[in-house]
């Protein structure tokens, strides 16, 4: 039997009977949801995790088999669920982890009541009339890039990501996020994140969603959000004026007021 909780580095805090868990982005770990963990912790039960190979979780645990789509981290998921007998929760995923939210969702909806997507994209490549944000040629130099050497690429990459190059030390913890996570585990799951296509699955969602969309991105523009609310059932775009991939960092403000709006809590 798997040790779900060491695994993954399961804490759940807070107080109440909703429960809300939240599902970290690619090269991050749990800790870039502390603005929103002190907004929710005195009236909610919060479960945070870290992925495999990113923050305190098992690196042990890393099987290139299972990771190798994202369907291994949606298990993961479900089982940190089922591992605390709950059910009913509201998810929060930022980027990739809003995908992952979904195909969760889709396998077992009973688990979740609302998903909350921050940033996310179903995919990254631009294929015909579908407006992603990447060329097939820019990601493959992007890869090779990380392949060759890691920490170079997290430091040219994590700011362009976070944007607003006027407070550089958001992009400065980005880039020590990236550098903290396992790099041969970390171009795994590059690869995965990039080069995954979960459009189809959007169709099939039929839990009710939030897309936050921030006004730039680079890897995930307005077209995106857009996108995301036509095809998903029961979803609801909310443009925020923040810019970057990552508004829980830079504008959690903004955040938590579309998210309290959303959920109909009043702070």
């Amino acid at each position: 039997m798997t040790d779900v909780i060491k695994r993954n580095n399961v804490r759940v805090i807070g107080e109440g009977d909703q429960a809300i868990i939240f599902a970290h982005g690619f090269g991050c770990s749990q800790n870039v949801w502390r603005h929103l963990v002190s907004a929710y912790q005195s009236k909610f039960k919060l479960i945070l995790f870290d992925f495999v190979g990113a923050g305190q979780s098992d690196l042990n645990a890393y099987d290139p088999v299972k990771y190798s789509s994202l369907d291994g981290y949606t298990k993961d998921v479900l089982e940190i669920l089922e591992t605390l007998n709950i059910k009913n929760v509201l998810y929060i995923g930022h980027s990739v982890s809003s995908m992952i939210g979904v195909k969760a969702a889709i396998a077992q909806p009973s688990y979740f009541s609302k998903l909350i997507f921050v940033s996310p994209s179903p995919c990254y490549i631009n294929d015909e009339e579908y407006i992603g944000g990447l060329d097939k040629e820019d990601l493959a130099n992007l890869l090779e890039l990380m392949d060759s050497n890691y920490l170079g690429w997290s430091s040219f990459l994590a700011p362009q990501v976070m944007g607003n190059p006027d407070r550089p030390a958001l992009g400065e913890e980005l880039v020590e996020n990236f550098c903290a996570t396992d790099p041969d585990i970390a171009k795994e799951f590059a690869r995965v994140t990039f080069l995954s296509d979960s459009r189809d699955d959007l169709e099939r969602l039929l839990t009710e969603s939030l897309t936050l969309q921030c006004s730039e991105d680079i890897l995930a523009p307005l077209e995106v959000g857009y996108y995301l609310e036509k095809k998903a059932k029961g979803n609801t775009l909310k443009l925020l004026k923040a810019t970057g991939h990552c508004p829980h960092l830079s504008a959690p403000e903004e955040v938590i007021a579309a998210i309290n709006a959303y959920i109909n809590f009043e702070a």
